[in-house]
């Protein structure tokens, strides 16, 4: 039985599912041929990922390719409450999930799809697959493999390969070009300020936006904050990524120098604790700290509830906490992905990318499932070049092809200056 918060939501989901599909027709392409050649016909899915309206349209492609689908949320706070109530009432859909789970139901209703037992699985974070790794191993025998969708998620799973823990081959669907070149970049870039706005209502011009992690979401994050007309810092560890934020025109310095300059602190590091109580000491009075990070540990809220005199709920998913020599500290959706927390995530045409790489990766699972092994897999790159043709026929953009001597050039070494 499928759990969810309020199932008269179930009709306004489906209408806001009908509006995600008009812009994801990449994924509605991927959905017609499924349709056709039911390549997970006898199969279940398991996902853990953020249930919104496109992952929606994700689950109906799937169960249109065959799938029994359990599908849970990812994050406590990312959940859509209409779309869980419209894909519990779809055929071959389970699914657990609601806005605002507690951590016991949170890991409850990943336990409710790991009884599903999935052949294949999609996980945003590793969690499920953490979970039946170690409290359900009897699985992995049954198990085609899985598929992960975010950084946070790749680093943990690099993590078992390392410690020889992973049993299972794992398709790295954030390695894709048209996921963290796309939707990394441009979704996050965009959905985390509709977030951080509808929290706040901030004015972004002319403030200092402090960006925690240059990678492919903190180069979108940095894009949209200097678009907006902010002064942009960026912290870094890693030289080359430090490099690319002063290259691109970002000043670049350490967090303990950057605390007491910013007015907007984002991080998107992937990693615990870049934002610490020794920072927030040195931030100004009404500093507002946001995390797109997957986790809600890159803030450390433990730290900031402990130290703070006072915390009160002040506007949507934006806490005041007020510290001990009187400045007041504002925390965006609660520390946790913001752009999901207080709004609805990337936007659906960048999302088609993403989960046309999902679905495709589920196939691939399924047609190499004799010849794969435990490990972190990267899909082919002619699998990227599908995923990226299809979206340019759903933007109507049209590309050249390689003449017969271009292409014979390209292919020899024997021609030179």
């Amino acid at each position: 039985m499928s759990y969810v918060k309020d199932p008269s939501l179930a009709e306004q989901g489906r209408l806001n599912l009908e509006i995600a599909e008009r812009r994801m027709s990449a994924l509605l392409s991927v959905r017609d041929r499924f349709a056709k050649e039911q390549p997970f016909k006898g199969l279940t899915i398991g996902m853990a990922l953020h249930v919104t309206k496109e992952t929606g349209v994700l689950v109906r492609t799937l169960v249109a390719g065959g799938a029994k689908v359990a599908i849970t949320g990812c994050n406590p706070l990312s959940t859509q409450d209409d779309i869980a109530a419209a894909l519990a009432e779809e055929e071959n859909v389970l699914v657990w999930a609601y806005k605002g789970e507690s951590k016991e139901d949170y890991y409850k209703f990943i336990t409710a799809v790991i009884d599903a037992k999935p052949d294949i699985t999609i996980d945003d974070g590793c969690d499920l697959v953490t979970e039946i790794h170690t409290k359900h191993p009897h699985l992995l025998e049954k198990m085609i493999g899985g598929c992960e969708e975010t950084t946070t998620g790749i680093i943990r799973l690099h993590a078992m390969v390392k410690e020889g823990a992973l049993k299972t081959p794992m398709v790295a669907v954030n390695d894709n070009k048209t996921k963290h070149l796309m939707d990394n970049y441009y979704g996050t870039g965009q959905s985390t300020f509709d977030g951080i706005l509808r929290s706040t209502n901030l004015l972004i011009a002319g403030k200092t936006v402090v960006v925690l992690g240059y990678g492919s979401c903190g180069k979108g994050v940095a894009m949209r904050a200097k678009g907006m007309g902010a002064q942009v810092i960026v912290t870094e560890v890693d030289a080359f990524c430090a490099l690319q934020a002063g290259m691109d025109g970002h000043r670049v310095m350490k967090m303990h120098d950057a605390a007491a300059i910013g007015d907007l602190f984002i991080t998107v590091t992937g990693n615990l604790h870049v934002i610490r109580m020794e920072h927030v000491d040195r931030m100004k009075d009404g500093a507002v700290l946001a995390n797109s990070g997957h986790f809600d540990n890159e803030i450390d809220m433990k730290a900031l509830e402990t130290n703070a005199k006072r915390k009160r709920r002040v506007r949507h998913y934006l806490d005041e906490y007020l510290q001990k020599d009187g400045r007041v500290i504002y925390v965006a959706g609660e520390g946790r992905l913001v752009n999901l927390a207080s709004a609805e995530g990337h936007p659906s045409e960048v999302m088609s990318l993403s989960f046309c790489g999902q679905a495709l990766a589920c196939e691939y699972l399924v047609k190499n499932r004799k010849h794969l092994t435990p490990g972190v897999i990267t899909l082919p790159p002619e699998i990227d070049q599908e995923i990226a043709a299809l979206q340019l026929i759903s933007m109507d953009l049209s590309i050249d092809t390689l003449t017969p001597e271009q292409r014979k050039y390209l292919q020899s070494w024997q021609e030179g200056t």
